[in-house]
């Protein structure tokens, strides 16, 4: 079966369009623990699952574009931006957390922007890890699981969610490293 070469580009399209509609779910009743804010985590979880797909499929099929390494780190972004802003907005999640990983967030994607017209700068294993513990530390977070396993899970959330900013932190500076290393590689 073949696939269609715009299938991984068009996921991660849908994934950036997905965003606003999460936000609104989540703020549109003040983030009360009801079916809308359930609603919204089951979004963001099914969304940002298909980070993973969309890039599966585009390598599987020898269909990887250098717009998918540029709109897949761009749909991310989006997305967990977004929840980051969302339970800020709520007082859920502290506003230095969202604004720590929005300039880190921020600085690559300007950056990659950038550089676009030199070379591609495609995703690292550390940023890769970085989003993935993002998803799990954002999903918790966003799912109001405090009603059905307690109070504990708010020590569960606050370990994923520091988890998640060290990995945010220490794979910017790993980007900005490999970018100079490989400048000055580059140089004859």
């Amino acid at each position: 079966m073949t696939v269609p070469r715009q299938l991984p580009n068009a996921i991660t399209v849908v994934r950036i369009l997905c965003a606003p509609v999460f936000l609104w779910m989540l703020l549109a009743d003040a983030g009360a623990d009801g079916p809308l804010r359930w609603w919204a985590a089951v979004l963001f979880i099914v969304a940002i699952a298909t980070d993973g797909i969309d890039g599966a499929i585009a390598r599987r099929n020898d269909i990887v574009t250098d717009l998918g390494k540029i709109l897949d780190p761009v749909a991310d972004k989006a997305l967990t931006g977004c929840a980051f802003v969302g339970l800020s907005i709520l007082g859920e999640l502290p506003w230095w957390i969202t604004i720590v990983v929005l300039v880190r967030e921020i600085g690559i994607t300007v950056y990659r922007f950038a550089v676009v017209s030199d070379h591609v700068l495609a995703a690292a294993w550390m940023g890769k890890l970085k989003t993935v513990a993002q998803a799990v530390a954002l999903s918790l977070a966003l799912l109001p699981l405090w009603h059905v396993a307690g109070e504990w899970i708010w020590w569960v959330n606050a370990v994923t969610m520091t988890i998640a900013v060290i990995l945010t932190v220490a794979s910017g500076i790993d980007y900005a490293v490999s970018e100079v290393r490989g400048r000055r590689t580059a140089r004859p």
